[in-house]
Protein backbone atom coordinates (compact mmCIF):
# COMPACT_ATOMS: atom_id res chain seq x y z
CA UNK A 1 0.00 0.00 0.00
CA UNK A 2 3.04 2.30 0.04
CA UNK A 3 4.46 4.25 -2.87
CA UNK A 4 8.04 3.33 -3.88
CA UNK A 5 9.29 6.56 -2.30
CA UNK A 6 7.47 5.86 0.99
CA UNK A 7 8.71 2.26 1.04
CA UNK A 8 12.30 3.40 0.45
CA UNK A 9 12.05 5.97 3.25
CA UNK A 10 10.64 3.40 5.68
CA UNK A 11 13.37 0.88 4.77
CA UNK A 12 16.11 3.48 5.32
CA UNK A 13 14.76 4.42 8.74
CA UNK A 14 14.44 0.82 9.90
CA UNK A 15 17.81 -0.30 8.58
CA UNK A 16 20.91 -0.74 10.72
CA UNK A 17 23.93 0.22 8.60
CA UNK A 18 26.52 -1.72 10.62
CA UNK A 19 30.14 -0.80 11.42
CA UNK A 20 30.83 1.29 8.36
CA UNK A 21 34.24 2.31 6.96
CA UNK A 22 34.84 6.04 6.32
CA UNK A 23 32.20 7.25 3.83
CA UNK A 24 34.54 9.13 1.47
CA UNK A 25 37.59 7.19 0.24
CA UNK A 26 40.46 9.14 -1.32
CA UNK A 27 40.46 9.19 -5.11
CA UNK A 28 39.03 10.60 -8.35
CA UNK A 29 35.26 10.99 -8.75
CA UNK A 30 33.04 11.99 -11.64
CA UNK A 31 31.35 15.36 -11.22
CA UNK A 32 29.48 15.53 -14.53
CA UNK A 33 29.92 14.99 -18.26
CA UNK A 34 32.07 17.55 -20.05
CA UNK A 35 29.13 18.36 -22.33
CA UNK A 36 27.11 19.43 -19.27
CA UNK A 37 29.52 22.32 -18.66
CA UNK A 38 29.66 24.51 -21.79
CA UNK A 39 31.89 27.58 -22.07
CA UNK A 40 30.86 30.32 -19.66
CA UNK A 41 28.68 28.00 -17.57
CA UNK A 42 28.70 27.57 -13.78
CA UNK A 43 27.32 24.48 -12.06
CA UNK A 44 26.50 23.88 -8.39
CA UNK A 45 27.46 20.42 -7.09
CA UNK A 46 26.90 18.75 -3.72
CA UNK A 47 28.97 15.62 -3.08
CA UNK A 48 31.60 14.12 -0.77
CA UNK A 49 30.24 16.21 2.08
CA UNK A 50 31.19 19.37 0.16
CA UNK A 51 29.44 22.11 -1.79
CA UNK A 52 31.37 22.82 -4.98
CA UNK A 53 31.17 25.16 -7.97
CA UNK A 54 32.40 24.01 -11.38
CA UNK A 55 32.85 26.53 -14.19
CA UNK A 56 34.34 26.64 -17.67
CA UNK A 57 36.17 29.67 -19.05
CA UNK A 58 35.69 30.96 -22.59
CA UNK A 59 38.96 29.33 -23.63
CA UNK A 60 37.52 25.94 -22.63
CA UNK A 61 39.32 25.28 -19.34
CA UNK A 62 37.22 23.77 -16.53
CA UNK A 63 37.84 24.55 -12.85
CA UNK A 64 36.37 23.35 -9.56
CA UNK A 65 36.32 25.54 -6.42
CA UNK A 66 34.53 25.68 -3.07
CA UNK A 67 31.06 27.06 -3.68
CA UNK A 68 31.00 29.56 -0.83
CA UNK A 69 32.66 32.96 -1.16
CA UNK A 70 35.07 33.58 1.77
CA UNK A 71 33.84 37.19 2.00
CA UNK A 72 30.28 36.74 3.30
CA UNK A 73 29.41 33.20 2.27
CA UNK A 74 27.43 33.69 -0.94
CA UNK A 75 27.21 30.66 -3.22
CA UNK A 76 29.38 31.34 -6.27
CA UNK A 77 27.32 28.91 -8.35
CA UNK A 78 24.00 30.64 -7.58
CA UNK A 79 24.17 33.61 -9.91
CA UNK A 80 27.96 33.76 -10.23
CA UNK A 81 29.46 34.67 -13.62
CA UNK A 82 32.53 33.55 -15.52
CA UNK A 83 34.74 36.55 -16.20
CA UNK A 84 37.93 35.71 -18.07
CA UNK A 85 39.59 32.91 -16.11
CA UNK A 86 37.73 33.88 -12.93
CA UNK A 87 34.38 33.23 -11.29
CA UNK A 88 32.62 36.36 -10.00
CA UNK A 89 30.63 36.28 -6.78
CA UNK A 90 27.00 37.39 -7.31
CA UNK A 91 26.91 39.18 -3.93
CA UNK A 92 29.70 41.80 -4.08
CA UNK A 93 31.50 41.07 -7.35
CA UNK A 94 34.68 39.56 -5.91
CA UNK A 95 36.53 37.58 -8.59
CA UNK A 96 38.51 34.40 -7.96
CA UNK A 97 40.92 32.69 -10.34
CA UNK A 98 40.05 29.13 -11.21
CA UNK A 99 43.67 28.03 -11.32
CA UNK A 100 44.71 28.92 -7.76
CA UNK A 101 41.58 30.45 -6.20
CA UNK A 102 43.27 33.81 -5.59
CA UNK A 103 41.03 36.88 -5.52
CA UNK A 104 42.04 39.21 -8.35
CA UNK A 105 39.47 41.97 -8.01
CA UNK A 106 37.20 43.63 -5.43
CA UNK A 107 35.13 46.36 -7.16
CA UNK A 108 34.98 48.72 -4.18
CA UNK A 109 38.38 48.06 -2.59
CA UNK A 110 41.68 49.82 -3.33
CA UNK A 111 43.72 46.70 -2.59
CA UNK A 112 43.02 42.97 -2.68
CA UNK A 113 44.39 41.20 0.42
CA UNK A 114 47.00 38.54 -0.40
CA UNK A 115 45.15 36.00 1.73
CA UNK A 116 41.82 36.49 -0.10
CA UNK A 117 41.21 33.27 -1.97
CA UNK A 118 38.78 30.39 -2.38
CA UNK A 119 39.80 26.74 -2.13
CA UNK A 120 40.47 25.05 -5.46
CA UNK A 121 40.08 21.33 -6.18
CA UNK A 122 42.33 19.28 -8.49
CA UNK A 123 40.28 18.26 -11.51
CA UNK A 124 40.75 16.67 -14.92
CA UNK A 125 38.75 15.93 -18.05
CA UNK A 126 39.15 12.40 -19.36
CA UNK A 127 36.89 10.20 -21.50
CA UNK A 128 34.29 12.96 -21.82
CA UNK A 129 33.93 13.48 -18.06
CA UNK A 130 34.99 16.13 -15.56
CA UNK A 131 36.45 14.48 -12.46
CA UNK A 132 37.57 15.89 -9.13
CA UNK A 133 40.28 14.61 -6.78
CA UNK A 134 39.26 14.13 -3.14
CA UNK A 135 41.69 13.50 -0.29
CA UNK A 136 40.69 13.90 3.33
CA UNK A 137 44.07 15.51 4.16
CA UNK A 138 44.20 17.72 1.09
CA UNK A 139 47.06 15.79 -0.54
CA UNK A 140 47.69 16.16 -4.27
CA UNK A 141 46.67 13.37 -6.70
CA UNK A 142 48.89 10.29 -6.46
CA UNK A 143 47.70 8.75 -9.73
CA UNK A 144 46.04 9.85 -12.96
CA UNK A 145 42.78 8.73 -14.55
CA UNK A 146 43.66 6.59 -17.62
CA UNK A 147 42.46 7.71 -21.00
CA UNK A 148 40.59 5.18 -23.12
CA UNK A 149 42.21 5.60 -26.52
CA UNK A 150 39.22 4.35 -28.52
CA UNK A 151 36.97 7.00 -26.94
CA UNK A 152 39.44 9.84 -27.54
CA UNK A 153 39.98 8.85 -31.19
CA UNK A 154 36.22 8.26 -31.61
CA UNK A 155 36.86 4.74 -32.81
CA UNK A 156 34.16 3.86 -30.26
CA UNK A 157 31.07 6.07 -30.13
CA UNK A 158 28.66 6.85 -27.29
CA UNK A 159 25.57 4.64 -27.35
CA UNK A 160 23.72 5.53 -24.14
CA UNK A 161 23.90 5.62 -20.36
CA UNK A 162 22.02 4.69 -17.19
CA UNK A 163 22.01 6.40 -13.81
CA UNK A 164 21.12 4.96 -10.40
CA UNK A 165 21.04 6.15 -6.80
CA UNK A 166 22.19 3.45 -4.40
CA UNK A 167 21.53 3.59 -0.64
CA UNK A 168 24.74 1.93 0.51
CA UNK A 169 28.33 2.57 1.48
CA UNK A 170 30.54 3.07 -1.59
CA UNK A 171 32.72 0.04 -0.75
CA UNK A 172 29.77 -2.34 -1.10
CA UNK A 173 29.56 -1.73 -4.85
CA UNK A 174 33.08 -2.71 -6.01
CA UNK A 175 33.23 -5.51 -3.42
CA UNK A 176 30.80 -7.45 -5.61
CA UNK A 177 33.67 -8.01 -8.06
CA UNK A 178 35.38 -10.25 -5.52
CA UNK A 179 32.18 -12.06 -4.48
CA UNK A 180 32.15 -14.95 -6.94
CA UNK A 181 29.38 -16.90 -5.19
CA UNK A 182 26.74 -14.21 -5.79
CA UNK A 183 27.16 -14.51 -9.58
CA UNK A 184 25.23 -17.79 -9.56
CA UNK A 185 22.44 -16.83 -7.16
CA UNK A 186 21.84 -13.22 -8.26
CA UNK A 187 23.05 -13.12 -11.87
CA UNK A 188 22.49 -16.72 -12.96
CA UNK A 189 18.75 -16.42 -13.74
CA UNK A 190 17.90 -15.15 -17.24
CA UNK A 191 17.75 -11.37 -17.69
CA UNK A 192 14.24 -11.82 -19.11
CA UNK A 193 13.04 -12.70 -15.61
CA UNK A 194 13.59 -9.06 -14.61
CA UNK A 195 15.02 -7.30 -11.56
CA UNK A 196 12.60 -8.28 -8.78
CA UNK A 197 14.49 -10.94 -6.80
CA UNK A 198 11.23 -12.57 -5.74
CA UNK A 199 10.57 -13.63 -9.32
CA UNK A 200 13.96 -14.03 -11.00
CA UNK A 201 13.82 -17.78 -10.37
CA UNK A 202 10.43 -18.05 -12.03
CA UNK A 203 9.85 -21.42 -13.72
CA UNK A 204 8.73 -19.51 -16.82
CA UNK A 205 12.35 -18.56 -17.58
CA UNK A 206 14.03 -21.49 -15.86
CA UNK A 207 15.04 -22.99 -19.21
CA UNK A 208 17.69 -20.27 -19.63
CA UNK A 209 20.73 -19.65 -17.40
CA UNK A 210 23.69 -17.28 -17.40
CA UNK A 211 26.99 -18.99 -16.64
CA UNK A 212 29.87 -16.96 -15.21
CA UNK A 213 33.53 -17.77 -14.70
CA UNK A 214 35.32 -14.94 -12.92
CA UNK A 215 38.60 -14.14 -11.25
CA UNK A 216 39.55 -11.01 -9.27
CA UNK A 217 43.11 -9.84 -8.60
CA UNK A 218 44.73 -6.58 -7.42
CA UNK A 219 47.39 -5.08 -9.68
CA UNK A 220 51.02 -4.57 -8.68
CA UNK A 221 53.10 -1.39 -8.43
CA UNK A 222 52.96 1.20 -9.87
CA UNK A 223 49.25 0.44 -10.38
CA UNK A 224 48.45 -0.81 -6.90
CA UNK A 225 45.41 1.51 -6.93
CA UNK A 226 43.90 -0.72 -9.66
CA UNK A 227 42.41 -4.21 -9.70
CA UNK A 228 41.27 -6.56 -12.44
CA UNK A 229 38.26 -8.84 -12.76
CA UNK A 230 38.24 -11.18 -15.75
CA UNK A 231 34.84 -12.64 -16.62
CA UNK A 232 33.78 -15.28 -19.12
CA UNK A 233 30.06 -15.19 -19.79
CA UNK A 234 28.05 -17.86 -21.54
CA UNK A 235 24.41 -18.88 -21.55
CA UNK A 236 22.55 -22.17 -21.68
CA UNK A 237 19.08 -22.95 -23.02
CA UNK A 238 17.60 -26.22 -21.80
CA UNK A 239 21.07 -27.07 -20.55
CA UNK A 240 22.80 -26.55 -23.91
CA UNK A 241 25.37 -23.79 -24.38
CA UNK A 242 24.51 -21.07 -26.88
CA UNK A 243 27.80 -19.83 -28.35
CA UNK A 244 26.12 -16.65 -29.65
CA UNK A 245 25.96 -15.44 -26.03
CA UNK A 246 29.66 -15.98 -25.28
CA UNK A 247 31.22 -12.76 -24.04
CA UNK A 248 34.58 -11.83 -22.53
CA UNK A 249 34.60 -8.97 -20.02
CA UNK A 250 37.66 -7.32 -18.52
CA UNK A 251 36.64 -5.07 -15.62
CA UNK A 252 39.40 -2.79 -14.38
CA UNK A 253 38.74 -0.92 -11.15
CA UNK A 254 40.74 2.33 -10.99
CA UNK A 255 40.66 3.79 -7.50
CA UNK A 256 37.51 3.71 -5.37
CA UNK A 257 34.99 5.05 -7.88
CA UNK A 258 35.91 4.23 -11.49
CA UNK A 259 35.52 0.96 -13.43
CA UNK A 260 36.40 0.27 -17.09
CA UNK A 261 34.39 -2.74 -18.38
CA UNK A 262 35.67 -3.80 -21.79
CA UNK A 263 33.46 -6.22 -23.76
CA UNK A 264 34.73 -8.53 -26.50
CA UNK A 265 32.46 -10.67 -28.65
CA UNK A 266 33.53 -13.08 -31.38
CA UNK A 267 31.77 -11.21 -34.20
CA UNK A 268 29.84 -8.34 -32.54
CA UNK A 269 33.04 -6.46 -31.85
CA UNK A 270 34.36 -4.55 -28.85
CA UNK A 271 33.17 -1.78 -26.59
CA UNK A 272 33.32 -0.41 -23.08
CA UNK A 273 31.05 0.53 -20.21
CA UNK A 274 32.44 3.24 -17.97
CA UNK A 275 31.06 2.87 -14.46
CA UNK A 276 31.45 5.84 -12.11
CA UNK A 277 30.45 5.79 -8.44
CA UNK A 278 30.27 9.16 -6.68
CA UNK A 279 29.27 9.54 -3.01
CA UNK A 280 26.61 12.24 -2.69
CA UNK A 281 26.10 11.48 1.02
CA UNK A 282 27.64 8.91 3.40
CA UNK A 283 25.12 6.26 2.32
CA UNK A 284 23.99 7.57 -1.05
CA UNK A 285 25.92 6.81 -4.23
CA UNK A 286 25.34 8.18 -7.73
CA UNK A 287 26.23 5.39 -10.17
CA UNK A 288 26.45 6.11 -13.90
CA UNK A 289 27.09 3.59 -16.69
CA UNK A 290 28.11 4.99 -20.10
CA UNK A 291 28.57 2.64 -23.04
CA UNK A 292 30.83 3.26 -26.05
CA UNK A 293 30.97 0.78 -28.93
CA UNK A 294 32.49 0.30 -32.37
CA UNK A 295 30.79 2.69 -34.77
CA UNK A 296 30.41 -0.01 -37.45
CA UNK A 297 28.23 -2.12 -35.13
CA UNK A 298 24.47 -1.36 -35.22
CA UNK A 299 23.41 0.76 -32.21
CA UNK A 300 20.88 -1.86 -31.12
CA UNK A 301 23.73 -4.20 -30.06
CA UNK A 302 25.35 -1.92 -27.46
CA UNK A 303 21.93 -0.73 -26.33
CA UNK A 304 20.93 -4.34 -25.65
CA UNK A 305 24.20 -4.93 -23.75
CA UNK A 306 23.57 -1.80 -21.67
CA UNK A 307 20.00 -2.88 -20.96
CA UNK A 308 21.15 -6.36 -19.90
CA UNK A 309 23.83 -4.84 -17.67
CA UNK A 310 21.22 -2.50 -16.16
CA UNK A 311 18.94 -5.43 -15.26
CA UNK A 312 21.78 -7.30 -13.59
CA UNK A 313 22.93 -4.16 -11.76
CA UNK A 314 19.44 -3.44 -10.42
CA UNK A 315 19.34 -6.90 -8.89
CA UNK A 316 22.45 -5.91 -6.93
CA UNK A 317 20.85 -2.58 -5.98
CA UNK A 318 18.04 -4.40 -4.20
CA UNK A 319 20.63 -6.18 -2.06
CA UNK A 320 22.74 -3.06 -1.41
CA UNK A 321 19.74 -0.90 -0.49
CA UNK A 322 18.72 -3.25 2.30
CA UNK A 323 21.89 -4.94 3.55
CA UNK A 324 24.04 -4.23 6.58
CA UNK A 325 27.81 -3.77 6.29
CA UNK A 326 29.59 -6.34 8.44
CA UNK A 327 33.20 -5.39 9.33
CA UNK A 328 33.81 -9.00 10.40
CA UNK A 329 31.65 -11.16 8.11
CA UNK A 330 31.29 -14.90 8.53
CA UNK A 331 33.19 -16.21 5.51
CA UNK A 332 34.09 -19.67 4.24
CA UNK A 333 37.25 -20.63 2.37
CA UNK A 334 35.59 -20.01 -1.02
CA UNK A 335 34.96 -16.38 0.02
CA UNK A 336 38.68 -15.60 0.47
CA UNK A 337 38.74 -13.05 -2.36
CA UNK A 338 36.27 -10.84 -0.45
CA UNK A 339 38.73 -10.40 2.40
CA UNK A 340 41.49 -9.88 -0.14
CA UNK A 341 39.43 -7.14 -1.78
CA UNK A 342 38.86 -5.40 1.55
CA UNK A 343 42.59 -5.32 2.25
CA UNK A 344 43.18 -3.83 -1.22
CA UNK A 345 40.39 -1.24 -0.87
CA UNK A 346 41.68 -0.10 2.55
CA UNK A 347 44.44 1.89 0.81
CA UNK A 348 41.86 4.55 -0.08
CA UNK A 349 41.27 5.40 3.59
CA UNK A 350 43.56 7.50 5.78
CA UNK A 351 43.92 7.88 9.52
CA UNK A 352 42.21 11.26 9.20
CA UNK A 353 39.37 10.00 6.99
CA UNK A 354 36.00 11.32 8.16
CA UNK A 355 34.09 8.68 10.10
CA UNK A 356 30.39 8.51 10.78
CA UNK A 357 29.11 8.74 14.35
CA UNK A 358 27.61 5.52 15.71
CA UNK A 359 23.93 5.54 14.83
CA UNK A 360 21.55 4.14 17.41
CA UNK A 361 18.19 5.17 16.02
CA UNK A 362 17.71 5.13 12.25
CA UNK A 363 19.73 6.94 9.62
CA UNK A 364 18.82 10.58 10.19
CA UNK A 365 22.16 12.38 10.14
Amino acid sequence: GLSPKQAARRARRARRPGGLPPPYPNGWYRLLDSAQLPRGAVRSLALLGEQLAAFRTQDGQAYVVDAYCPHLGANLAAGGRVMGNCIECPFHGWRFQGEDGKCTSIPYAEKVPDFARVRTWPSCEVNGMLLVWYHCEGLAPTWAVPEQREITTREWVFRGQTEHLVDAHIQEIPENAADMAHLVSVHGPAIFSGTDLRYTRSKLWDFMKHVWKAEWQPEQEPNEHCSQMLVQHSATIFGKRVSLMDLMVSARQVGPGLVFLIFEHAFLGRGIILQTVTPLEPLLQNVVHKIYYQKNVPAIIPKFILRAECIQFERDVTIWNNKQYLPKPLLVREDSSIQKHRRWYAQFYSEKSIRLPVQKEGLDW
